[in-house]
C-alpha cells in the first residue's frame, strides 16, 4: 500500500517556506517515547536556508535528551515516486527511516497499513488558507529496528507508533496536538485498527488571534470518524495547557470526547522559527496518557448519547504544545 502525495515534497524552491517529516514511537517495554524529525526552512527574506535532522527521547520520569544536526540547504534531495527524502545523511521512506545526530542513531523499518489521516481539507489546502497543514501519511504503524542514543539502545519489535507531515508558511499563534495508536481498554486488552490524531490551534488574522479550530480524526475497530469540516472545527470544544487538553467534537451519529494528561517532567523543549524568523516554542512528550470517549447517537436531545466505549493510551500516547512565549521551568533542549 503506498500514498506517494501524501509525504511528498511541498516545496517548490521558493522563499517563505518550513516543512516537517516526522515520527513518533513509545517503546512500552521500556517506558521511552522517541520523536524524530526531518525538517527544511526557506527563509521569507531569501538567503540561505537550513535543513535539518532533530532527535529526542524521554521518559516519564524525566529522562530527556534531544539533539538537532543543522545542514545547509543544499543536503537535502528528495523523490516522490518511490517517496525519498534525504535530509543529510538521514533518509525517511514510506517504508521507514535510517539517520544519525551526535549522540544518537536510529535504523526502523514499517509496513504503511492505512490511508493517510488529514487534518486538514484538501479544499482549503487548494485555496491556500490554511498557513499550516498537517497530514499524517502513516497513522497507525507497527514500527521494528533499533534506536541508540545516551550509551542505550532500544531494540523495537512492533512497536507502535507514526509518521506525519506538516508544512507551511508560519506556525500557528498557539496549538496542542495529540495522537495514540497504542489503544487499549480500560481492561487492558489491545485495541487493534484504531488510532486517535487531533490538533487545537489559535492563529493571528490581522493582528488578532482568532480560534481555537481543532480538527479530530480517528478510527475506532476499523470505522473511520472524522470531524474536519471548517463548520466542524470551529465548534469543537476544547481547551489545554501545558499538560492537559480536552476536546469533544460530533460526526454525523457518532461524538469523540478526548482527555490527554502529559507527565511535566518529560516535557522535551524546543525552539521552532517561522520562515521570517519569528520563534515558536514547543514542549514535546511521547509518553502522555490518553482516553478516548466514543458516543453514539441513540435518541434526540442533549441526552440522547450512549457511551459506546472508552479507550486508553496509558504513558504511550503522543503530545505537544506550542506558543510563542517560552514556558517558565521548562527546558529548551534545543535552541
Amino acid at each position: 500500500m503506498s500514498f506517494p502525495d501524501a509525504n511528498a515534497l511541498v516545496w517548490d524552491g521558493a522563499p517563505g517556506h518550513y516543512e516537517v517529516h516526522y515520527a513518533t514511537l513509545t517503546d512500552p517495554a521500556s517506558g521511552t517515547g522517541v520523536w524524530i524529525r526531518q525538517t527544511l526552512l526557506a527563509p521569507a527574506a531569501g538567503g540561505a536556508g537550513e535543513c535539518a535532522v532533530w532527535f529526542a527521547a524521554m521518559t516519564a520520569d524525566g529522562r530527556r535528551t534531544a539533539r538537532k544536526l543543522s545542514l545547509p540547504l543544499d543536503r537535502l534531495s528528495a523523490t516522490a515516486e518511490p517517496f525519498q527524502l534525504c535530509t543529510g545523511d538521514a533518509v525517511l521512506t514510506d517504508r521507514g527511516m535510517a539517520g544519525a545526530v551526535p549522540g544518537g542513531a536510529w535504523e526502523l523499518s514499517w509496513e504503511p497499513r492505512l490511508p493517510p489521516a488529514e487534518l486538514v481539507p484538501r479544499a482549503l489546502r487548494r485555496a491556500g488558507v490554511a498557513r499550516t497543514v498537517l497530514v499524517v501519511p502513516h497513522p497507525d504503524l507497527a514500527i521494528s529496528g533499533w534506536v541508540a542514543f545516551d550509551e542505550r539502545r532500544l531494540e523495537l519489535d512492533a512497536v507502535k507508533g507514526a509518521q506525519a507531515h506538516v508544512w507551511g508558511s508560519q506556525h500557528a499563534q498557539r496549538w496542542a496536538w495529540a495522537h495514540a495508536n497504542d489503544l487499549q481498554t480500560l481492561d487492558g486488552e489491545p485495541v487493534a485498527d484504531s488510532f486517535f490524531e487531533g490538533a487545537c490551534v489559535f492563529v493571528l488574522r490581522g493582528g488578532r488571534e482568532v480560534g481555537p479550530a481543532t480538527p479530530l480524526v480517528a478510527r475506532v475497530r476499523g470505522e473511520d470518524v472524522r470531524a474536519t469540516s471548517p463548520l466542524r472545527v470551529l465548534r469543537t470544544a476544547s481547551r489545554f495547557g501545558l499538560t492537559t487538553w480536552h476536546a469533544e467534537a460530533q460526526a454525523g451519529a457518532r461524538r469523540l470526547t478526548v482527555e490527554v494528561e502529559a507527565p511535566r517532567a518529560s516535557l522535551v523543549g524546543v525552539t521552532y522559527h517561522d520562515p521570517d524568523g519569528t520563534p515558536a516554542y514547543c514542549y514535546n512528550t511521547e509518553v502522555a496518557s490518553l482516553r478516548l470517549h466514543v458516543w453514539d447517537r441513540t435518541a434526540r436531545g442533549r441526552f440522547g448519547w450512549t457511551l459506546r466505549e472508552t479507550l486508553q493510551a496509558p504513558g504511550r500516547a503522543h503530545f505537544e504544545v506550542g506558543g510563542r512565549e517560552h514556558v517558565p521551568g521548562v527546558e529548551l533542549l534545543v535552541t
